[in-house]
């Protein structure tokens, strides 16, 4: 007889964790499940790589972003690129992005992002339904988030354009699915996670350089949103 299947990781870790770093004692953490540190995520090259892999030896921030297609997920990505490997190796934190489109759309995407970290790609979405991503907008004020700049006219006309111009034409994942931000690590240990509402609950990424003890990075060297 099957074994059931262990339900999702739901609830937020260290509610107040943005105040301060996330403490090193044992209170501090709960555990991922050994079946969801065993499913694959997919490298640039189409290699599978066990998720429990990417943060075994050291902490990591992990970054499901929406699709690759998202002009929010893009313009968050192209603020996480600003990181300085230096901050990450001081800290000895990994920085982490994972998608849900096909493997091929991991180059193009850091090409236009100019993000260089560790990126990976779960296209059945596994791992988001088993962290308990959420799936469709919920109606939520979730703010003025620092990292877009576009407004959503611009934004999803330039997203539209990226897919119907793009050498394999396709959504690069699920429209309706939601991301989400943990800190996992050394070894299956998760200190705080949070799951976006909509495409804007995004957690501010200084905030969760904060929970690692990383120095703010400045992200105001842009053009300021220009509203319609």
């Amino acid at each position: 007889m099957a074994a059931p299947s262990e339900a999702p990781v739901t609830r937020q870790v260290s509610g107040h964790a943005d105040r301060a770093p996330v403490p090193s004692g044992p209170e501090s953490w709960q555990p991922l499940a050994a079946a969801v540190a065993e499913l694959p995520v997919l490298d640039a090259s189409g290699r599978p790589v066990p998720f429990g892999e990417l943060f075994r030896e050291r902490r990591a921030i992990v970054v499901f972003v929406r699709h690759f297609l998202c002009y929010i997920c893009k313009e968050y990505v192209e603020d996480l690129a600003k990181i300085p490997k230096s901050f990450l190796q001081e800290a000895n934190v990994t920085l982490i992005v994972i998608g849900q489109s096909s493997y091929h759309h991991i180059e193009p995407f850091c090409k236009l992002t100019g993000y260089s970290h560790e990126i990976y790609v779960d296209p059945e979405r596994e791992i988001y339904k088993r962290l308990g991503m959420k799936r469709g907008e919920e109606i939520a004020s979730s703010g003025q988030s620092p990292h877009v700049k576009s407004n959503i006219l611009s934004g999803s006309i330039r997203s539209l354009w990226r897919a119907v111009t793009g050498p394999l034409f396709d959504f690069q994942g699920d429209p309706a699915q939601q991301g989400g931000t943990l800190i996992l690590g050394p070894g299956n240990n998760i200190h705080f996670i949070h799951h976006d509402r909509n495409r804007l609950d995004h957690k501010p990424i200084n905030s969760v350089l904060q929970l690692v003890g990383i120095q703010h990075v400045d992200f105001t060297s842009r053009p300021s949103v220009i509203h319609v």
